[in-house]
């Protein structure tokens, strides 16, 4: 990596080989998703800010909570497939269920009798059938 200075004014620059260095900031501005230039710029201007301890401290929390998190997912995982299957199953019954209702009102034309407009039941078809 190559680094080149140029004045505000004026003609002087000054160019640079990083060598080594570049593999590092590469790493820097990867790790804090900046831009390369930003972290020369920081060292060179000597912006940057020293930890007090508060960024270990975040860190350990993090992966404390992490931890928590992939402990709840493991209980609430088969839950979760339970609740699946179960919602499956109620789509199945959903469509038995409309294809009865429907044989039922054919049954009912041909013996001539009113037929039967279950809106609640089919609203709740709907419902299963949907989700």
């Amino acid at each position: 990596m190559k680094l080149t200075i140029k004045p505000d004014r004026g003609f002087g620059k000054v160019e640079v080989e990083l060598g080594e260095l570049s593999a590092e900031i590469e790493k820097l501005a990867e790790r804090y998703g900046v831009p390369p230039e930003r972290i020369i710029e920081i060292a060179l201007i000597g912006e940057f800010k020293e930890s007090k301890g508060e960024l270990e401290q975040l860190e350990k929390k993090a992966e404390e909570l992490e931890k928590r998190v992939w402990k709840l997912e493991m209980e609430y995982a088969p839950l979760r497939y339970k609740a699946y299957g179960l919602s499956e199953d109620n789509k199945i019954l959903a469509i038995e269920l409309s294809g009865l209702i429907a044989e039922n009102n054919q049954l009912r034309r041909f013996l001539r009798l009113p037929l039967n407009r279950n809106i609640e039941l089919r609203k709740l078809i709907s419902y299963y059938l949907q989700g």
